[in-house]
């Protein structure tokens, strides 16, 4: 196996490692999860025929899951108790309770509801796909929600604490008709769920009513649970600064890949790297066979040698015939070929 094939093995199995971190596996619903909540619903802030009035209504309510078919349809039932009062001195107390069934796949009601009115196909207000990553979408009602941080750090009042929460919100508007009158509503709904299974923890929804005439009040409901069946995790920091846990979360499963994967690099570097010797290696010396022969010694000058010039003079004759004259020494006469003799 070469090193590169051992160093992507190697980053495969780190990020298989921390992929868990990043997303959660969905949760089923199961027979005996259930969950108590405090709901305080008021109207205030009123303008036109509504100023100066107020109300306000304080709910304590309970949600049971007894079933879960082969199908995945849910059998669940609600009971609630309530109490109202408004500024004109009206008071008002009552329960209710009832069964209904949901889907766990998509969460929409199935055969009745825990008294939802004024909906067109909801899903149910308390669970989620808890397996959503941050930016994902999914409704509540008919709310459409986005999670805005899936590690948020919610402070539930019912414990004194605060709990890890998927944080959503979502905002819309609708036209109200009913006993109040006529209005144009908007709103914003902010909600907590729990990121272990799902279910809710608290929300938070103001709506601002108005009509043409002036008249508008704004309305508020909030809510948290008081007990459950499953277990809520203390969150690590305190306030809400469950988006910028997540991201230094991120952040630093980031940088220890990046440091592992640099010191494995090196490592593997170094031991491929061939090293030099501290000393050349040692020849072995052996004898020559014969001895080398004595060294020449030249004792001849290295000056050039001295030219000499021989000066010799020659005897001139009379040659007889033509007079000319010719040397001593020569046979005939170079002029006219006769012998010197």
């Amino acid at each position: 196996m070469t090193s590169k094939s051992l160093l992507l093995i190697i980053v495969i199995s780190l990020f298989l490692a921390v992929s868990p971190v990043f997303a959660a596996v969905t949760y089923v619903p199961h027979a005996g999860d259930y969950f108590n909540y405090h709901e305080v619903e008021s109207l205030g802030s009123g303008t036109g025929n509504y100023s100066g009035y107020t109300e306000q209504t304080v709910v304590d309510g309970k949600e049971t899951v007894n079933s879960v078919d082969t199908s995945g349809v849910v059998s669940a039932t609600y009971s609630y108790s309530y109490t109202f009062s408004n500024s004109s001195g009206s008071t008002e107390t009552g329960s209710q309770s009832g069964s209904y069934t949901f889907s766990s796949t998509d969460y929409s009601y199935i055969n009745g509801t825990d008294d939802q009115t004024g909906y067109v196909n909801p899903t149910v207000w308390f669970l989620m796909d808890n397996s959503i990553q941050k930016g994902g979408t999914f409704t509540i009602l008919n709310t459409q929600m986005t999670v805005e941080s899936t590690s948020y750090s919610y402070n539930l009042p019912s414990q004194n604490r605060n709990v890890n929460a998927i944080f959503a919100q979502g905002t819309s508007s609708y036209d109200r008709n009913d006993e109040y009158g006529q209005f144009t509503a908007t709103y914003t709904w902010k909600a907590y769920f729990d990121p272990n299974t799902g279910y809710i923890i608290g929300y938070e929804y103001v709506e601002h009513d108005t009509n043409p005439s002036g008249d508008g009040f704004t309305w508020t409901d909030n809510l948290y649970v008081t007990s459950t069946s499953y277990s809520l995790t203390t969150a690590t920091g305190g306030g809400n600064s469950g988006a910028t846990l997540n991201i230094d979360l991120i952040a630093a499963i980031v940088l220890l890949i990046i440091v592992i994967v640099v010191i494995i690099i090196i490592a593997l570097s170094r031991r491929n790297r061939r090293s030099l010797p501290r000393h050349s290696p040692q020849q072995e010396y052996s004898p020559p066979s014969s001895p080398p022969p004595a060294p020449q010694i030249d004792l001849t000058p290295k000056q050039p040698p001295v030219q000499q010039i021989v000066i010799k003079e020659v005897v001139k004759v009379k040659c007889r015939y033509c007079g000319a004259l010719i040397d001593s020494t020569a046979q005939t006469c170079p002029v006219c070929g006769a012998p010197r003799t």
